[in-house]
């Protein structure tokens, strides 16, 4: 699979704990920068459709604000329940300051 990496917005917009949400075509996605990281991931909790958005980030996990499910940034799996399924997770790049996502299937 060929990887395209798309233009998302500049790595300065996005400050060291803090959670994006960037919108690209059907797509809601979040960016969180965490520990030196930066992660992207679906915004969409897998339990009940809930945004995780406006979730907590706690040890390497984004928590989900209604229920309180958890999923690895990293990973996108599953780490506290009541979510079953994980959420998808995408590749990320910074190039030239820029954030940089590959977005294919």
């Amino acid at each position: 699979m060929i990887q395209a990496f798309i233009p998302i917005c500049a790595l300065s917009e996005i400050s060291p704990g803090q959670i994006k949400a960037v919108r690209i075509g059907e797509k809601e996605i979040l960016l969180v920068r965490e520990n030196g990281n930066l992660f992207a991931l679906d915004n969409v909790c897998t339990h009940d459709g809930g945004d995780l958005g406006d979730g907590t980030i706690i040890d390497g996990q984004i928590q989900c604000p209604r229920h309180g499910a958890r999923f690895d940034l990293k990973t996108g799996a599953v780490t506290q329940m009541p979510a079953a399924v994980g959420i998808k997770t995408y590749k990320v790049k910074i190039e030239n300051g820029d954030v940089l996502l590959d977005i294919s299937d």
